[in-house]
């Protein structure tokens, strides 16, 4: 037996006994690297964007009030300003998305200004639906967005429409659309941030 073909089956049972070289990949066991569908990916990005939400929820719209302290006069729009950055260097959102809560905001604080609403001191607020517009609820589930699932979804140029539910019991759902930029999904639309619905008078 020459040295080459001698040379070939040593290599070969090496392999085969699971020996692997300096420098290879195992695929199976590498959690940095890994295959996905677009639903799994969609469904880490939602989970994750809500873990983030949940310890950072205290920061939309925050007010200001007049000098007797009874009403509310507008926005703090430096906060706003600090909520949005926030919001963008977590990368979980479109452009689309911070650019219209952006609009929500300067509506809010334009109408205040202009009285067209009122907003007194310890009342709910004149906008929104009296619900946290990130899942219209007012209670959820501990650390839902561990359990939280995506349905009804439905893919189209890089576009992508569905519902995500918790884990209680009951008919709760959630519409939501996340878009593909530069290569990332991000959460596109949340049905709770409806600039109409969120600013009617």
């Amino acid at each position: 037996m020459n040295f080459s073909k001698l040379f070939a089956l040593i290599i070969t049972g090496l392999f085969l006994t699971g020996f692997s070289p300096a420098g290879s990949f195992d695929l199976k066991n590498d959690k940095n690297f890994y295959f996905k569908t677009d639903k799994q990916e969609i469904e880490s990005v939602i989970r994750k964007a809500y873990q983030w939400i949940e310890a950072n929820n205290n920061s939309d719209f925050d007010p200001v009030t007049n000098k007797k302290g009874d009403k509310y006069t507008g926005l703090d729009l430096a906060a706003h300003k600090k909520r949005m950055e926030s919001l963008r260097k977590t990368n979980f959102f479109s452009q689309q998305f911070l650019d219209n809560y952006n609009k929500i905001a300067l509506k809010i604080d334009s109408n205040l200004k202009n009285k067209k609403t009122e907003w007194l001191v310890g009342e709910l607020p004149p906008f929104g639906n009296d619900a946290n517009p990130w899942c219209n609820c007012q209670d959820s589930p501990d650390e839902y967005w561990k359990t939280l699932t995506i349905n009804d979804l439905k893919i189209k140029n890089n576009k992508t429409s569905f519902y995500w539910t918790w884990s209680w019991k009951g008919d709760f759902k959630y519409k939501a659309t996340v878009v593909k930029e530069n290569g990332v999904w991000k959460i596109d639309y949340l049905e709770g941030f409806n600039f109409d619905e969120f600013t009617k008078i």
